[in-house]
């Protein structure tokens, strides 16, 4: 029965308007379990004829089929389905991945069969045994001799059946005793019910064979049969495939696995490649933590001048020349306020600049008449003492609050409660000391001291003026509908609009646009690092893929269809971004810790939804820069990438 078939089989190549040809209308039968010697001085087409043969390579014209089925209507996918189910090689050079022990070597056309690991591993064993390799599994191809690499790449060609063995010099590069033990080896193969289609230019290797073809010039000049015997063939059919999610699932499993290994095997090149995407990845969660951080800290400040609070002062707004001169807020203003549903408290200001004295002390001070709910109007706090009641703002109590400033600038350390300080003559008994403020920024070095309203009004200034009324909204309360109420309210009391107002939600809500805009920024330049990082892992890629040819010539040799290999540099390249994520993203961690321990003025807040989107970036990197490279990688012709050294 005939397995392999050609007819009028030509293989030219195009140079300028002139056609150089490899192979000349070739005609040729083999039937199965022959042993046929291809013979031809170098240059004459017998290894272009062979990787025709082997579907390494492609015919110009003609007919060429294998078992019957017609080869050059075969896509490049099905050619590798017959590399990995019906031919078996065996090269001069052997071609074993160096990265590969003996025993993985041998298993590794398994895996493109979509055969499960343990049983490939128990067929190569038994190979390994077959060929007294038994205690040479673990050793990699530099750790064996010439010979036994070579029984190695044997073994391999028949793990998978191997039902037409293709050999291309197998002994060129052999002494004669090694040379001698791998011919009775393929002659025994052949005696087992083997194709064997062997090349070589070397008439005592020739001698093995039943059938011999001269070639010369790219045409068969002679076809000389010794005998008419052909070993009866075997059907092997194995058992042992998965169905197809099996299969899938163990071509990515194995794809990932081999991924990690050419990762580990180059260590070096792995670390260059991740360094862009490390470097991307911490800059940009360092920049939303430390926006997010800054954010934090300025809400803070933005707090302290009150939540939910609407601050009313004189004037068309902030710069208004005339605004020194309108004298039309009142306390009866703020009373109103007060009585309104929706409002929680209100505090009249006051403000003023004097002298402090005490004892022989004397300082310049900023002084603020407020009403006995300041402390929760303006959400501060004290840190000793106690707040104004509001007897004593009724009644114009000579008593102070003093802020942090005012302690250490006058008292030090000194417990200031219960002291006498006098501000333009007038003495003040102080009750209590405000809490430190943690304010973003430089701090503010002004000295503070805080009074009852009335006391300001009638015992130190001697006027009924206010600066300004800072009104609480009730938190249940929407601030916007409250401070156009308050507005129309106050206008219809003063008879026209002689003030303006400022909400704290508005502040609140332009410091955090102007804070996500700041790390919107900053997190785009990040992310241009980001992209940098991943063209330098497509140009390593790209590299690797030109110093790994010769590996992805044999993977497709031994049955590796493009999906495969694209596969597994793709995975490659993912893992390499994903590791460098989470590289980055540790990094940013420990400088995270190491700033919050040493910065004081704010922390920065790692977020985890900048962790995630870090994680899918790199991902999507690795698959966006990965993929020319892996394609580049499936789009490799076999013949051509073995060639490479």
């Amino acid at each position: 029965m005939k397995i392999i078939e050609m007819r009028d089989v030509n293989r030219y190549f195009d140079l300028g308007n002139n056609k150089i040809y490899a192979l000349k209308n070739i005609n040729l039968s083999i039937d199965k379990g022959d042993f046929v010697a291809i013979m031809g001085q170098s240059g004459s087409g017998k290894s272009t004829l062979m990787n025709i043969l082997g579907c390494l390579d492609s015919s110009s014209s003609g007919s060429y089929k294998v078992n019957g089925i017609e080869v050059v209507d075969m896509d490049k996918d099905k050619q590798a389905e017959l590399r990995c189910k019906t031919f078996g090689f065996i090269f001069q050079r052997y071609n074993l991945l160096s990265s590969l022990n003996a025993l993985e070597n041998i298993a590794l056309p398994c895996i493109y069969y979509g055969l499960e690991n343990k049983t490939r591993i128990k067929k190569a064993e038994n190979l390994l045994n077959d060929f007294g390799l038994q205690d040479r599994s673990e050793n990699r191809p530099n750790e064996l001799s010439g010979g036994q690499q070579q029984r190695v790449s044997i073994a391999r060609a028949l793990i998978n059946g191997g039902e037409v063995i293709l050999a291309d010099e197998p002994t060129g590069a052999l002494d004669s005793k090694s040379g001698e033990i791998v011919m009775k080896i393929i002659k025994n193969l052949h005696e087992k019910g083997h194709t064997i289609i062997l090349v070589t230019h070397d008439k005592n290797i020739a001698s093995y064979a039943n059938r011999i073809i001269e070639i010369k010039d790219g045409e068969i000049i002679s076809d000389t049969i010794k005998n008419g015997v052909l070993c009866e063939t075997r059907e092997e059919k194995s058992t042992d495939r998965r169905s197809r999610f099996d299969y899938l699932r163990y071509q990515f499993y194995e794809s990932f696995k081999m991924s990690l290994k050419a990762i580990k095997t180059h260590k070096m090149r792995s670390l260059l490649t991740m360094l862009g995407i490390i470097i991307g990845i911490a800059s940009v969660v360092s920049v939303v933590a430390l926006g997010n951080g800054s954010k934090e800290k300025i809400m803070e400040n933005v707090n302290s001048i009150g939540a939910n609070t609407i601050i009313v002062l004189p004037g068309k707004g902030f710069g208004d020349k005339e605004a020194a001169k309108i004298k039309t807020l009142k306390i009866s203003d703020a009373e109103i306020f007060s009585k309104l549903s929706y409002v929680d408290s209100v505090s009249p200001n006051i403000a003023a600049q004097g002298l402090i004295v005490y004892k022989n002390k004397s300082v310049i001070s900023s002084l603020e008449g407020v009403s006995a709910e300041f402390l929760e109007v303006n959400n501060k706090k004290l840190e000793v003492g106690r707040r104004f009641n509001i007897f004593e703002v009724k009644n114009a109590a000579a008593v102070a609050i003093i802020d942090q400033n005012t302690q250490k600038e006058i008292f030090g350390e000194k417990n200031a409660l219960g002291e006498i300080i006098m501000f333009n003559k007038q003495p003040l008994k102080i009750i209590g000391v405000m809490a430190h403020e943690d304010n973003f920024g430089p701090p503010n070095m002004n000295l503070h001291v805080y009074i009852p309203y009335m006391t300001a009004m009638y015992k130190v200034l001697g006027n009924q003026e206010i600066a300004g009324i800072t009104v609480k909204i009730s938190d249940n309360i929407n601030s916007h509908l409250a401070e156009d109420d308050l507005i129309k309210v106050l206008t219809v009391i003063h008879g026209k609009k002689d003030f303006f107002t400022i909400n704290s939600d508005s502040i609140r809500k332009m410091v955090e646009d102007i804070a996500n805009t700041m790390t919107l920024l900053v997190s785009s330049i990040a992310v241009i690092a980001l992209v940098v990082g991943g063209i330098g892992v497509m140009n390593i890629m790209l590299v690797s893929v030109t110093e790994r040819t010769k590996e992805i010539g044999i993977r497709m040799a031994i049955g590796a269809k493009r999906k495969n290999i694209l596969q597994q540099f793709l995975i490659e390249a993912v893992l390499l971004c994903l590791m460098g994520g989470i590289v980055g993203i540790l990094l940013t961690i420990l400088f995270s810790v190491v700033f919050n321990n040493f910065v004081n003025d704010f922390k920065m807040i790692l977020s985890l939804d900048a962790v995630l989107i870090a994680l899918f970036f790199s991902t999507a990197i690795g698959i966006l820069f990965g993929y020319m490279p892996a394609r580049n990688a499936s789009n490799l012709n076999p013949i051509e990438a073995l060639a490479r050294d």
